[in-house]
């Protein structure tokens, strides 16, 4: 059984309890009304009940309209799903257009348009919707235990590619599958969700450290497809293939460490400087090689930049912390 179905049940229960001890008639409507403003997180639970309560009062409207000119008849209802639904849409509510129908169809069963019956709507309204978000603000379950066990799942994915590419271009012949790239990306996609989910329940001071994280690292994967492309034109083995081969070597490490190491950039700084004072290719087939070799280092430099773009200083708060120490 999912916590949701847990708050959903303590708010409807509330709800009823709250709308039969302020004598609204048929107070299980407010349970409905609980039920349907219970969300997933806390932000987008303001914006429902914000939406349904708005769209309530459009529906009251249009409705009591209909019926004070026409009367309480069943095609009076047609009339106004006809008419009042594309207007409770064009005003931007349509997420209330359940919610309005359920208060003006109380409406319509009292038969009758009086003061004391449209307050009971609004009434029912704000016990309703007001159940729901109470039960929403005081709890919603944290994700940063999931949140963390993902970015894990990623970092790791990440040292296995790397090691995959020192392999390649140690020995141009190896065959790998590529699997992890799958994993890598669809681990990130998660994150992104499990993130955007957990910075809507903060609705003072969100803390956006785990999107940030995870959109570097979406940038990140894009870097290293490209890095692969350029490794598919390595098919010759080179002594420059064998010393960006240690450089992924080092980086498969430093995607798992607990800082920003730098090491991996001080390196490729080294194997750069070292590729300037080589001789120049002696044949077209060396040339093509070491010219495909040389752009992936030139990629992974941007990888590396993004990383250190989206460092965050370490004292700031301990979410961010851990966005710092995996920007390799």
């Amino acid at each position: 059984m999912g916590f949701r179905v847990i708050k959903t049940a303590a708010a409807t229960l509330l709800s009823i309890l709250l709308a039969a001890a302020a004598g609204i008639p048929n107070a299980q409507s407010a349970g409905l009304l609980a039920i349907l403003g219970v969300e997933t997180t806390r932000k987008r639970s303001l914006r429902t009940i914000t939406a349904r309560f708005s769209a309530s009062l459009v529906g009251l409207l249009i409705g009591c309209s209909l019926f004070a000119v026409l009367g309480f008849h069943y095609w009076v209802l047609g009339l106004y799903v006809l008419f009042g639904f594309p207007l409770i849409v064009k005003s931007g509510f349509k997420e209330g257009i359940v919610t309005s129908s359920v208060i003006l169809f109380r409406v319509f069963g009292q038969a009758e348009l009086t003061l004391h019956v449209l307050l009971q709507q609004i009434e029912l309204l704000i016990i309703g919707l007001g159940s729901a978000g109470l039960v929403n603000l005081i709890y919603m379950p944290q994700a940063t235990g999931v949140i963390s066990g993902i970015r894990k799942e990623v970092d790791g994915y990440f040292s296995v590619i790397f090691k995959q590419m020192a392999t390649t271009l140690r020995d141009p012949s190896y065959i790998w599958d590529g699997k992890e790239l799958i994993g890598a990306n669809a681990a990130i996609q998660r994150g992104l969700t499990a993130a955007t989910r957990e910075l809507e329940n903060h609705v003072i001071h969100p803390d956006e450290a785990w999107n940030v994280y995870f959109y570097m690292r979406k940038e990140q994967l894009e870097s290293i497809q490209n890095m692969l492309q350029l490794l598919s034109q390595v098919y010759r083995q080179l002594p420059h293939g064998g010393m960006v081969a240690d450089l992924f070597d080092q980086l498969s490490g430093d995607v798992l460490a607990e800082e920003y190491t730098g090491r991996t950039e001080r390196l490729l700084a080294g194997v750069e400087q070292e590729f300037q004072q080589m001789e120049l290719p002696s044949t077209r087939e060396e040339f093509e090689v070491r010219s495909a070799i040389l752009q992936v280092c030139r990629e992974l430099a941007l990888y590396l930049k993004i990383a250190k773009q989206h460092k965050v200083p370490v004292e700031i708060k301990p979410a961010k912390r851990l966005l710092r120490g995996r920007s390799n």
